[in-house]
């Protein structure tokens, strides 16, 4: 999304999103009103024998779906973000000049995939390389966030957001879904934790009803410093502003974002899907930004860390330091411009 609000500077862009059949992103897209597509598509790697011919149907199907559009839309250049969506059209798209964006310190299955097929790679941080074919065109972009992110001042942030000077703010979240070992262990520890600081909390829908009945059975003096919610979207920025220590798992935004507002961090990997959460998480941890808690240590780990990391300021102070600067600034722009440059190449 970044990087379109970069290239919605020039009025002659004619953009279209192809996302997968009932994928989530679909209402984002339409409410931006940006021109949305759909095709088949499914996983094939890690999925049960049962499943994997129908899926191998919807990536054929997938692929007929990718060349209508192109034949149609006729773009000039196409940029992939990732997933196993991208594959049947970066198939039938083999002739057409193709960006693929990394968004992770190692890319997954489907995006090591997509680099066959890939004009250029763009990629947030040198450390990305050593996981991608030598032979390609590799570009240091860093990562894209959206302009309204930073919008806010720390003063305007903690007024939208109900937050006092008083107290030091954590900021939780996990996926588009939540972290449910996230939400227990935070419940496990809530009035240890509401004694060190405040807190904003984004549940996920799932777990939004119980989170609810815990915040309204606890003290109503501590009750005032836990602000929950099932999701932020316009005011996500404003979060991030006030916060000052971020607890949330170690997904690509993270490695956009975090450096953006140079929080630190403690990083929670998801261990039930593939590893790339985990070296996102060790990549922070080894730049001196972020600690790593493993999600079967978080219930019992948490107020330690959090408690010594609240009461050693100089500590937090030099994670924030390091954390920001990771960032590198006007990615978007970037990225945009590869997307120019190939735009004008022949193949």
């Amino acid at each position: 999304m970044a990087v379109i609000q970069e290239r919605n500077n020039n009025p002659e862009d004619a953009i279209l999103w192809v996302g997968s059949k009932g994928g989530m992103e679909s209402s984002i897209i339409h409410r931006a009103g940006i021109p949305y597509a759909e095709i088949p598509s499914a996983g094939i790697h890690g999925i049960s024998f049962s499943k994997l011919p129908g899926n191998i149907v919807k990536l054929i199907k997938g692929y007929f779906a990718s060349r209508k559009i192109l034949k149609q839309f006729r773009p000039d250049v196409l940029f992939f973000t990732g997933g196993y969506v991208g594959f049947p059209m970066s198939l039938a798209a083999f002739r057409y000049p193709q960006l693929l964006f990394v968004p992770d310190i190692e890319p997954g299955i489907a995006l090591k995939a997509l680099t066959n097929f890939s004009d250029t790679i763009a990629v947030i941080c040198e450390e990305s390389k050593k996981f991608l074919p030598q032979n390609k065109r590799i570009a240091v972009t860093g990562y894209p966030t959206r302009k309204d992110l930073k919008s806010w001042s720390p003063s305007e942030a903690r007024k939208v957001m109900n937050l006092s000077s008083s107290k030091p703010v954590l900021f939780i979240f996990g996926g588009s879904k939540g972290a449910r070992s996230i939400n227990q262990a935070i419940s496990a520890n809530i009035i240890q934790l509401l004694s060190m600081c405040q807190m904003i909390h984004i549940t996920g829908e799932p777990d939004w009803n119980q989170m609810q009945e815990i915040r309204n059975s606890i003290d109503p003096v501590l009750k005032e410093d836990y602000h929950i919610t099932p999701y932020l979207n316009e005011e996500m920025g404003a979060a991030f502003c006030s916060a000052d220590l971020v607890l949330s798992r170690a997904g690509a935004s993270t490695l956009g974002e975090l450096p953006l507002f140079g929080l630190p961090a403690i990083l929670v990997p998801y261990p039930y899907a593939w590893r790339y959460q985990k070296i996102n998480a060790e990549y922070l941890s080894s730049k001196g930004a972020a600690i790593v808690i493993r999600d079967e240590d978080l219930k019992n780990s948490v107020v330690p860390v959090i408690q010594d990391l609240m009461n050693n300021r100089d500590k937090l102070s030099s994670m924030k330091k390091n954390m920001s600067a990771l960032s590198i600034s006007g990615a978007a722009r970037n990225i945009a411009l590869l997307l120019e440059e190939l735009s004008l190449r022949k193949k």
